[in-house]
């Protein structure tokens, strides 16, 4: 039986309807497209079909219908059947209604395996540009397998391991977009998810594998209903389960690799079309085969059409893969909570109350020594041309203009993310969570990005203002969407992984948009502390000591909330104030760093496991030597991202991110 099934009652309707519905829509979108293009050229619809049936390549406007219109529609509803089939292969090898091609990062995998044969052996791409993307998905399923493996490929375990695997290489994408922008400046709208065509050669070089993979899927679509059973029952009905998951998982990534070639990421259709039509009555994997293929198709091509008939209106280009991303993510965030899955609420024990003892003041002065050794090297260690190099303090108006407001600001945002992340992992009584993956970080990035575009001038209270807001927005929709749980950890976990997929979508409508700020925000959202000065560099180290001189007035609710809500309450206090309040607190403090080092640092998730590995369990001294260790790693994050490519720059956040995020993979491994 599943071990992870949609709570959702039986449905008796079918996904006809919606279909019908939806092919209707795209006649309606495009044929007032069509007659807007051709109006001037021909004046009723048999001047059209005479036009476009002559073919004559003396009319631009027959060259631009048939040329580009009809083999971008023909992509549209190629690239989405080709998705929606690949989602049902994955939720059917995995057991899983929410795996898809972009929960399990093989979408993400796949760009990336083809930027890195862009710029590293282009050679490759003589063969056809689907290779690159196919090895870069199965390395990156390969990984996300790895990390659940332990597990036994438990449902929950691989999304959850497929959403951090999606962030990670995000990540590393940023960082070869950041190094190559001119390489790239062309490709920013394909990752995006750009269906634009000027021929017919990608479609007919689509058209045949998609067929290939659609009959290889029909072929296994009996055999793939066994894997509905366990793996016993399975077995004893003479099936070769592990023959048949890498058969099934083998197809669905070829598909994706072979649509990520041609037109970038198209978000969440792949989860979109098989989730719809199972909840509109397709429960069988055959209803599912045929119906997914065709929503999926329409879903993508509607979506298209639309945005082709605002595309005038609007002052940017938005990329259809990033529309599908912006609309595929709230469905995502709907399906968690019908989620059945096991296990109860968080525990005392899982946020590591009980841990070795040790002499937390000594433990914290060690902590201070090895911050003011690393800012000593953060400040008088460099790389340059003939080598290493150690300044003297006779250089210090040097280093206090150009290294000491990047130190001072990469200080003071460690800490607050710091101490964000130790108040929510004590709040929630999980050790997973931090502002980074709870999508925290990225809803405040999502407030000042909108902040930035619709204010010509904004100043820095304005945007910790919106900063905060769209944070505790963030916060509030964790909790309506996990308060019914009792904030079960591995469903906050994806329910804050889901909150920052909403994120991709508009940091790839910025990219391609040809924004002038364009650099300068992707810069911003890499974590970069370049663009710093004094001044802001000083108002965050304030910040950050102000806050931790604060601490001891909420580390006796920290210490108490994670016994649970009746243990607080019998010893006097306020749970929902007290909730309420610090998750305030974890707003403005997690707003404030995000302007400093970007939404994705992951400082907030390592900094409190270290000190909690330390032996600092209870919530003052975790709360200090958390901030201290926070501070410690951006420091250092800041002066590496600095050495390793010099003279080019990594920027800190993305350091941060690169170690934090592995350290989270580590985690799941090892749990």
């Amino acid at each position: 039986m599943n071990r992870l099934a949609l709570r959702l009652s039986p449905a008796s309707l079918s996904p006809a309807p919606l279909c019908l519905l939806l092919a209707l829509a795209c006649g309606w979108l495009g044929f007032n497209l069509m007659q807007e293009t051709l109006s001037q050229a021909a004046g009723s619809v048999v001047d059209w079909i005479s036009l476009l049936t002559s073919r004559n390549s003396d009319d631009m406007t027959a060259a631009v219908v048939w040329y580009s219109m009809l083999p971008r529609m023909a992509m549209a509803l190629m690239v989405g059947a080709g998705l929606g089939l690949a989602g049902v292969l994955m939720q059917q090898v995995l057991r899983n209604p929410i795996a898809g091609p972009t929960t399990l990062g093989v979408a993400s995998g796949a760009q990336l395996g083809l930027l890195a044969a862009t710029l590293y052996a282009p050679g490759l791409l003589a063969f056809g540009g689907e290779w690159p993307a196919l090895a870069g998905g199965v390395a990156s399923l390969l990984l996300v397998v790895a990390l659940s493996w332990r597990r036994r490929l438990a449902p929950v375990a691989v999304v959850l391991a497929g959403l951090v695997v999606n962030l990670y290489l995000g990540a590393l994408s940023t960082v070869l977009i950041l190094f190559n922008q001119e390489e790239f400046r062309g490709l920013l709208v394909w990752a995006a998810g750009s269906l634009a065509q000027n021929n017919w050669d990608d479609v007919l070089h689509l058209l045949p594998r998609l067929l290939v993979a659609a009959v290889v899927a029909g072929l296994l679509a009996r055999p793939l209903r066994l894997l509905e059973l366990d793996e016993a029952n399975a077995r004893s009905l003479g099936a070769s389960v592990r023959q048949l998951r890498l058969l099934g998982l083998g197809v669905a990534v070829f598909i994706t690799a072979s649509a990520v070639s041609l037109v970038g990421i198209v978000g969440f259709v792949g989860l979109a079309a098989p989730a719809i039509v199972r909840l509109m009555g397709a429960r069988s994997l055959i209803q599912r085969l045929l119906w997914a293929p065709v929503l999926g198709a329409l879903l993508l091509l509607t979506t298209d059409l639309a945005l082709l008939q605002v595309a005038g209106k609007l002052p940017a280009v938005i990329p259809t893969g990033a529309m599908t991303g912006l609309l595929g993510a709230p469905l995502l965030l709907w399906l968690i909570p019908r989620l059945a899955l096991k296990g109860g609420p968080a525990t005392p024990s899982a946020v590591g109350l009980h841990t070795r003892k040790v002499h937390a003041p000594r433990l914290l002065v060690r902590l201070l020594v090895l911050l003011l050794v690393s800012l000593a090297v953060a400040l008088f260690v460099s790389r340059v041309p003939e080598g290493w190099s150690l300044e003297g303090l006779d250089q210090w108006s040097t280093i206090s203009q150009w290294r000491l407001p990047r130190i001072l600001a990469a200080m003071g945002a460690g800490a607050l993310l710091a101490l964000a992340g130790t108040a929510i992992q004590r709040i929630t009584g999980n050790p997973m969570a931090s502002p980074e993956v709870l999508g925290i970080s990225s809803g405040t990035a999502i407030g000042l990005i909108v902040t930035i575009a619709l204010m010509t001038s904004v100043s820095l209270p304005g945007l910790l203002l919106a900063g905060s807001l769209s944070a505790f927005a963030t916060l509030m929709l964790l909790v309506l969407l996990n308060r019914r749980s009792g904030f079960q950890p591995e469903r906050l976990l994806l329910t804050g992984i889901a909150i920052t997929a909403l994120f991709d979508p508009i940091r790839s409508m910025i990219l391609a948009n040809g924004d002038p700020r364009v650099q300068q925000m992707i810069a911003w959202m890499s974590g970069s502390t370049y663009y710093v000065d004094t001044f802001t560099g000083t108002i965050a180290l304030l910040c950050a000591a102000i806050m931790v001189a604060l601490t001891p007035l909420v580390a006796r609710w920290l210490d108490l909330l994670p016994l649970g809500q009746d243990s607080a309450r019998a010893l006097g206090v306020g749970v929902s104030r007290v909730r309420l309040l610090l998750l305030a607190l974890v707003s403005v403090l997690t707003a404030f760093a995000t302007l400093i080092v970007g939404p994705l640092s992951f400082a907030g998730l390592l900094a409190p496991h270290l000190a909690r590995m330390l032996g600092l369990s209870r919530a003052l001294p975790h709360l200090l030597g958390a901030a201290l260790i926070g501070a410690t790693l951006m420091v250092a994050a800041d002066w590496l991202g600095r050495q390793i490519l010099f003279p080019q720059e990594i920027p800190a956040g993305l350091i941060s991110a690169l170690l934090g995020g592995a350290y989270f993979m580590w985690s799941l491994r090892r749990h």
